[in-house]
């Protein structure tokens, strides 16, 4: 049986979609992944997925493309080839899987499952209600063990991915933190004085600091990293800063792809939370974290890409004092068999 999983949006939520892959891959012969253009690196590591196929979807993402018949029938074209039999279809809690499912019918897709609210007439053939207050890992794994793949005997349901390659040659000998400034959504990074101020306070601390970002974010790891970090802004994939964070005592992200990555390599997160999403269903999930900015600021719940309180207080607010603290809860002691950091709200 050939299962497709679709995740359509960005990385970090292609990621939060890995166990239910999983899960799906243990009761199929082949598992394909649906994903966006910013998902498809991290499907791309995910244990379990056999190929992925890409699709810029008109109703996801940040710069959605135009909805075109053409685009449409394409992809349409593309899965019926792949003869899929039953399909996931993950979303998060505020979007509408019934688009992809309109599609993946017209494809021959047979049995389509996916969360609803919307009545969804005959697109789907499991219309599953998300359990109040789960996190988005756990919905996709709800929605996957209602549709007959729980997780395979000795799966523990965290994220994970593939064993990344070792990057010592970037990051050097010895112990490290990670501090991951940039995000994709402009209201989830912290400014950029308190990421360098957090930089010169981890040093003072006595940590050795890897600034972490993408090939966009190079100017902005290199005012983080200053003088006192090793900056590696621009020099890693996807798949080469898993390496890297799974090399670090503890990494410092915002709410934003990154954390989730070190989520999957089973390194602890400090993590910047600015709640205009929900901390409940984007935490860092099953690693030892502490939740960092406050809560109950005026943005919380807003779904805001770009902060809409002046003084962005919600992170902006933090001390490169609370960062230190956090990280050195998290790091502990050398030991590789040390006991773990319990999960903190800060």
């Amino acid at each position: 049986m050939t299962t497709l999983v679709v995740r359509l949006d960005s990385a970090g939520d292609v990621l939060l979609a890995g166990p239910a892959v999983r899960a799906a891959a243990h009761h199929s012969r082949r598992v394909v992944m649906l994903c966006g253009p910013q998902g498809a690196p991290a499907a791309r590591l995910l244990p379990g997925v056999d190929e992925v196929v890409v699709w810029d979807s008109p109703w996801t993402g940040f710069d959605p493309p135009p909805a075109t018949a053409r685009g449409v029938m394409e992809l349409v074209s593309s899965l019926a080839s792949r003869r899929i039999e039953r399909a996931l279809v993950l979303t998060s809690f505020h979007q509408s899987a019934l688009p992809t499912a309109l599609l993946l019918r017209m494809a021959g897709v047979s049995h389509i499952a996916a969360d609803s609210v919307d009545y969804p007439g005959s697109l789907l053939d499991l219309r599953h209600w998300r359990g109040e207050g789960r996190h988005e890992a756990e919905a996709a794994l709800d929605l996957a063990g209602a549709a007959g793949f729980p997780l395979p005997p000795g799966d523990d349901g965290r994220l994970a991915v593939l064993p990344p390659p070792d990057q010592r040659h970037l990051t050097g000998p010895g112990r490290y933190v990670v501090l991951h400034p940039g995000a994709a959504v402009p209201a989830r990074a912290p400014g950029a004085r308190l990421a360098a101020a957090a930089v010169r306070a981890l040093t003072t601390a006595g940590h050795r600091v890897v600034v972490t970002g993408g090939r966009a974010e190079k100017e902005l790891t290199a005012e983080v990293a200053g003088a006192d970090a090793l900056d590696l802004g621009g020099r890693t994939g996807l798949a080469e800063l898993a390496g890297v964070l799974a090399g670090a005592d503890a990494v410092v992200a915002g709410n934003t792809g990154p954390a989730h990555l070190a989520a999957a390599v089973g390194t602890p997160v400090a993590c910047l939370f600015a709640p205009v999403v929900p901390a409940h269903r984007w935490r860092p999930y099953g690693v030892p974290h502490v939740l960092l900015g406050r809560q109950d600021a005026p943005c919380a719940g807003t779904r805001a890409r770009t902060c809409p309180v002046p003084g962005h207080p919600c992170l902006d607010s933090l001390t490169a004092e609370e960062i230190v603290t956090a990280v050195d809860l998290l790091r502990g002691p050398a030991d590789p068999d040390r006991a773990a950091a319990p999960e903190v709200t800060r």
